[in-house]
C-alpha cells in the first residue's frame, strides 16, 4: 500500500465533512447526489493507494480507482438533469457510467482484447445514451441530455478511429475521462443554477478537472522530464467542491432572506415586506400623482375553524384562502399575511377609490362559498377597511393604521362587509 494519497484522502474527507455540514439544511436530491459523487472521488484515492500491489490486486484497484472518478462525473451530471427523478435520467446515469466501466476495464487488463472488441465497446459510448434519450418521450427529454450523446458519440468516433494507434494506449486511458468531466462542465453551464460566483467556480473547475487528462498525457508523451507535483493535478478537484460548497450556502442565504421576509405557510410577504411594498407604491404613487390603496382584510369566523377542527385545518383554510386572494389580483399588487387571519393588500395606482372598493368587495365575495377544510365545508367571511393615499394618509404607518381602523369598524358593524371611508 502506497501512503502518498493520505493527504488527499484526509483533505477529501474534510471537504465531504464541510460538505454535509453545508449541505444539511437543504438536503435535496442534487446535494446528496453531489456529496455521493465527492465519496466517490474519496473511494478514488482509496483505491490508488493500492496501485503498487502486485498482480491481480494492482489491476482491481486501477479499475475501480480511475471507475470511481467516471461514477463522481456521472452523478454530477445526473444531479444537473432538469428532472432526475425521470425514469430517463435514471437509466441514463446507471446504462452510461456501466459503459464506462466496462471500457475502463477493459484498457486496464494487462493484455488489451481484440481490436474488434474494443471497436464494439467503443461504439457504446455512441448507442447507449442514443438509445436511452431517444426512448424518452419527447415531452418528457429535457434538450440538455443531447449533450451527452453528442460528446459520447464525438467520443466513440475518435476512439474507434484511433484507440489502436501509436499513442492508442494513452487514448483509451484519457479521453474517456476528459469526455465525462467535459460533458458535466456542459451541463452545468447550461442549468438553471443562478449566475453567482459559486457557479463561476463550479463551471470553471470542472472544465479544468477535464482538461487534466489531455494535458497530462501531453506532459507524459512529449515533456517525460517535466516533473509535475501530484497536488496540481488535483487542483480542479478542489476548487469544484468549493464551487459546490459555495453554491450551498449562497442558496441557503438566498433561503434565509427569503424566510425573513415571507409567510412560511401561505409563501406570501410579511409585515416587513409588507411595509417596504408601501413606501415603494406611495413614492410611485408622488411621481405619477396618482393614488395607491391599502386593504386590510381579517377572516370572520376563522376561530370557529380552529375551535372546531383543530390549528392543522385553520392552516389549511388560510393557504387556500391565500390561494384565492392572490389569484383574483393583478401581478403588480401586493398581498400579504400580516398576522394570525389577517392578511393586507396593496393596489398599484392609478386606481380611484371606486376602484379600489370594488376589489375589496370582490375578495369578499371569494368567501361567499363554503370552503373544504379537513373533509368539511367551513363558511367564513371578511371585513375589509380600505385606506387611499394620498387622500386619508401621507406615511405608510398611518395609512395602515387607518385600513386596520377601518377593518375593525367593518367587525363591530357585523362584519362581512367593506368599509371605505
Amino acid at each position: 500500500m502506497s501512503w502518498k494519497e493520505l493527504p488527499d484522502l484526509l483533505a477529501v474527507g474534510l471537504l465531504i465533512y464541510a460538505f454535509i455540514s453545508v449541505a444539511r439544511p437543504s438536503g435535496g436530491l442534487m446535494t446528496r447526489l453531489w456529496l455521493a459523487g465527492w465519496i466517490c472521488v474519496e473511494f478514488h484515492f482509496a483505491a490508488y493507494s493500492f496501485l503498487d500491489v502486485p498482480g491481480t490486486g494492482g489491476v482491481i484497484a486501477d479499475i475501480a480507482g480511475t471507475a470511481s472518478l467516471v461514477w463522481c462525473a456521472q452523478l454530477f451530471c445526473w444531479s444537473m438533469d432538469p428532472q432526475p427523478k425521470q425514469w430517463g435520467a435514471v437509466a441514463l446515469f446507471w446504462a452510461v457510467s456501466f459503459v464506462y466501466t466496462l471500457y475502463i476495464g477493459l484498457t486496464s487488463l494487462e493484455t488489451i482484447p481484440s481490436q474488434p472488441i474494443m471497436q464494439a465497446a467503443a461504439s457504446l459510448f455512441a448507442l447507449v445514451p442514443l438509445a436511452i434519450v431517444a426512448a424518452t418521450p419527447r415531452a418528457h427529454r429535457p434538450a440538455s441530455r443531447w449533450i451527452m450523446v453528442v460528446v459520447n458519440i464525438a467520443l466513440a468516433a475518435t476512439l474507434m478511429r484511433w484507440q489502436f494507434s501509436k499513442h492508442g494506449p494513452d487514448l483509451m486511458g484519457v479521453l474517456p475521462l476528459f469526455a465525462t468531466y467535459f460533458i458535466c462542465c456542459l451541463q452545468f453551464a447550461v442549468s438553471n443554477q443562478r449566475r453567482t460566483g459559486g457557479f463561476v467556480v463550479t463551471v470553471l473547475g470542472l472544465l479544468a478537472w477535464s482538461l487534466v487528462f489531455p494535458v497530462g498525457m501531453v506532459f507524459d508523451i512529449y515533456m517525460p522530464k517535466v516533473e509535475v507535483g501530484a497536488e496540481v493535478w488535483n487542483l480542479p478537484k478542489y476548487l469544484v467542491a468549493v464551487g459546490m460548497i459555495l453554491l450551498l450556502l449562497e442558496t441557503q442565504l438566498k433561503r434565509n432572506q427569503h424566510l425573513a421576509h415571507h409567510d412560511v405557510l401561505t409563501g406570501l410577504p410579511n409585515r416587513r415586506l409588507f411595509q417596504d411594498r408601501i413606501s415603494g407604491a406611495m413614492e410611485r404613487a408622488r411621481q405619477r400623482h396618482g393614488r395607491t390603496a391599502v386593504l386590510a382584510i381579517d377572516l370572520d369566523g376563522f376561530k370557529e375553524v380552529n375551535d372546531t377542527l383543530g390549528h392543522h385545518a385553520g392552516d389549511e383554510m388560510l393557504q387556500q384562502v391565500a390561494r384565492l386572494f392572490e389569484a383574483s389580483l393583478r401581478r403588480v399588487d401586493t398581498l400579504a399575511r400580516t398576522g394570525g387571519d389577517e392578511f393586507s393588500v396593496i393596489l398599484e395606482g392609478p386606481i380611484t377609490r371606486k376602484q379600489a372598493a370594488e376589489v375589496a368587495g370582490m375578495l369578499k365575495e371569494l368567501l361567499q362559498e363554503p370552503l373544504p377544510v379537513a373533509g368539511r365545508s367551513m363558511q367564513i367571511g371578511a371585513s375589509i377597511g380600505l385606506a387611499m393615499f394620498p387622500d386619508d394618509a401621507q406615511t405608510p404607518d398611518k395609512l395602515s393604521i387607518l385600513a386596520d381602523e377601518r377593518m375593525y369598524a367593518a367587525k363591530r358593524n357585523g362584519g362581512c362587509q367593506v368599509q371605505a371611508g
